[in-house]
């Protein structure tokens, strides 16, 4: 059972009242919830000491450590939900591909994948390749208790650019022309991750997950055409594949503005949008059914108590119609960022909301 299922004739568990996972039902709360993307990471003096010496992809197999890193943030800025501490790549080293996480790069593929031969380099995914990560989830839910944990995984499109490209991608060119010039071996590719991707979020909500969000960090760099021919059915498939789960799920990209109707229909009951797009806005172009989630400039963190609570409000006020809000900011939380200005910043969005 999901960590945030209420069947008729049981008692609610720890995490369904909480306000994260009302918010995503659209239903009232006590206060808007407060999380952030990447909260549990650099900006942390106790993560770097924690992963000192560690790898980024090791850091992501040792269930002890992930436990640690990924409650760091709740214990320092009560936020209203943690996120699980990963990386997008992690299911595609479980099963099988060449791949690292470079210091100041990125994710780096050691063999691009970009020919059909290359397909079967992408076997599926078994909840016995990421038992570390039954493992966490397991000392995380009991450590969390009624603060509710989100698992996450990377899109489709976003997991197919980084394998095509063979790492970060500023033009995704190899990645665009795989799709208009081989339509039939791009859709093939991002079946093939969908279901990958959804075998381990599955793992992720049969361990304990309360939420999942689903991270498309480079769609943005499509048009609305493209994506809804080219990405849309793989991204559909994953929301699918656990709806019937009944945990909420949550759909994020960077860039996605004349996206987000989109990233609704894909099957999100939240979806995550970025600075560029007023939350009020946003709201127009996704419609009505879906909570949203966002969205203060990661970098307004910079400027000072008085700008940054200047900035939030503008955000909460852009949010004030809408039918369910999780605050976060609109990416993730920036490396050299002052720790205590999120604290500040979670403290002031529940006094401001509270009701």
């Amino acid at each position: 059972m999901s960590a945030n299922q209420s069947p008729a004739g049981q008692q609610p568990t720890a995490t369904y009242d909480s306000a994260f996972l009302k918010a995503c039902r659209r239903e009232p709360v006590p206060h808007t919830p407060v999380w952030f993307m990447r909260q549990a990471g650099r900006s942390l003096p106790e993560y770097l000491k924690a992963r000192e010496g560690v790898p980024m992809l090791e850091s992501c197999m040792r269930p002890e450590l992930v436990a640690e890193i990924t409650l760091q943030p709740v214990r320092r800025h009560a936020v209203d939900a943690a996120i699980y501490f990963s990386d997008i790549v992690v299911p595609l080293k479980a099963i099988g591909i060449d791949l690292d996480i470079k210091p100041g790069v990125g994710p780096v593929i050691a063999n691009p994948i970009r020919t059909r031969a290359d397909l079967a380099r992408l076997r599926d995914l078994t909840p016995e390749d990421v038992t570390y990560v039954t493992e966490a989830f397991g000392l995380l839910t009991r450590e969390l208790g009624a603060t509710p944990l989100i698992g996450f995984a990377g899109a489709p499109f976003t997991l197919a650019s980084y394998l095509v490209e063979g790492g970060p991608s500023r033009n995704h060119e190899h990645t665009k022309a795989l799709m208009y010039g081989d339509p039939q071996l791009w859709a093939d590719l991002l079946d093939r991750l969908a279901g990958i991707t959804a075998a381990f979020l599955k793992v992720q909500i049969e361990a304990g997950a309360s939420a999942v969000q689903l991270f498309d960090s480079w769609v943005g760099a499509l048009s609305p055409a493209d994506y809804r021919a080219s990405v849309l059915p793989a991204s559909r498939k994953v929301f699918d594949a656990v709806s019937g789960y009944g945990v909420p799920r949550i759909h994020f990209g960077v860039g996605t503005g004349e996206l987000l109707g989109l990233l609704g229909e894909a099957g999100a009951d939240v979806v995550g949008v970025d600075w560029r797009v007023p939350l009020d806005e946003a709201a127009r172009r996704v419609g009505p059914g879906k909570a949203l989630q966002g969205n203060l400039d990661p970098a307004v963190l910079f400027a000072g108590r008085e700008a940054v609570e200047t900035k939030a409000r503008e955000v909460l006020d852009a949010a004030a119609g809408l039918e369910g809000h999780v605050f976060n900011l609109g990416h993730g939380v920036l490396p050299t960022t002052d720790p205590d200005a999120l604290t500040r910043l979670v403290e002031y969005v529940h006094t401001q909301t509270a009701r």
